[in-house]
């Protein structure tokens, strides 16, 4: 027998035996570059088929190539059974059977809906009607009774998703609301004035998602249209809000700022204590006195009625509530993350 296949035959007992020991994917990768890469047994052993004649390359070359086939036969169907009970062990060690009583912790609500549930307790103890509406709003009530004309920049594509359902007629188009707002105007229609109304609800912006931004999130708008009703009204319903939600007397400031649907109209910041004991301003709210124009699209006379308008982020507040910093983690599903609540 030629020398080259007497170490042949040492190599495939050699390969035999050590695969007959590995029980995991780490031994299988070690092993595999062990006894079948570039620098294996085999690998040199083929690198020493030049130096033969052809004579001896018609019997060893075959053999040579026959057993890194097996080899590599056995190491793929190795790998398929060690990946399938790697996996299987995985999802045994990750499964639940929902239909068998817990010996854990009990299931508990959401942080976005404790926070709805707190908000909607608080307005309704103050007189308020809890709203709702439908997702899918017309461009009428999202933004033309709002007094947010159409070549106002929230309109544009970056912002609203349109749908293909629209009509010439700009009160036909519809878009996936972008605030609650349009249940104001629908309120206001419906009920008249006066009227006071809370809405929660989810709504959904064209924006790029990262920790403090999603396309769909939550958001409270609440509405108070009544006669004699004034900017310190707002004011105190803002500070009893927040000190309720919070569990502590807040200090609260208001300061101008622009919105179409409210004149005057005022951004309130609140001012919060971080962990580390530092304060720091928070912008919390944006609110206003709503504009007459607002009302006159809904059939009320603003020389008779005045009323104020609020609105915040909901996943804001919850965020700001329990400690979270990456608004990815509310809406991920992972027990780990919800556990804690």
């Amino acid at each position: 027998m030629h020398p080259l296949l007497s170490q042949l035959n040492a190599i495939a007992a050699q390969a035999h035996t050590a695969l007959s020991a590995v029980t995991t994917l780490p031994e299988l990768e070690a092993y595999t570059r062990a006894h079948l890469g570039k620098h294996s047994p085999l690998a040199q052993m083929n690198k020493q088929l030049g130096t033969l004649s052809t004579e001896e390359k018609r019997s060893i070359a075959p053999a040579l190539q026959a057993l890194r086939q097996e080899l590599e036969a056995h190491t793929h169907t190795l790998q398929e059974t060690l990946s399938t009970a790697a996996m299987q062990a995985e999802l045994a060690a990750q499964w639940y059977d929902l239909t068998q009583p817990s010996t854990a912790r009990k299931g508990s609500l959401h942080p976005i809906t404790r926070m709805r549930h707190d908000i909607e307790d608080l307005f309704s103890s103050m007189g308020f009607r809890i709203a709702d509406g439908p997702h899918i709003e017309t461009e009428w009530h999202n933004f033309d009774a709002l007094n947010i004309p159409p070549t106002h920049p929230a309109r544009d594509m970056q912002d609203t998703f349109f749908l293909r359902t629209g009509h010439a007629n700009t009160r036909e188009n519809t878009v996936l609301r972008t605030h609650t707002s349009p249940v104001q105007v629908r309120s206001m229609l419906q009920y008249g004035a006066p009227v006071r109304v809370v809405v929660p609800g989810r709504v959904f912006r064209n924006e790029a998602t990262d920790a403090t931004h999603d396309t769909a999130f939550y958001q409270v708008e609440g509405l108070v249209v009544d006669t004699h009703i004034h900017m310190g009204h707002l004011k105190a319903t803002m500070q009893t809000m927040l000190e309720r939600l919070f569990g502590t007397e807040v200090t609260v400031r208001m300061r101008p700022a622009y919105f179409p649907f409210v004149e005057p109209g005022i951004e309130l910041d609140m001012l919060y204590t971080k962990a580390d004991g530092t304060e720091k301003w928070l912008e919390i709210v944006g609110a206003g006195m709503v504009h007459p124009h607002v009302l006159r699209s809904c059939g009320i006379d603003p020389s008779v009625y005045s009323g104020f308008a609020f609105g915040f982020g909901l996943t804001r507040l919850t965020m700001l509530r329990y400690g979270i910093t990456d608004i990815r983690d509310l809406f991920s599903g992972s027990y780990s993350v919800l556990s804690q609540f």
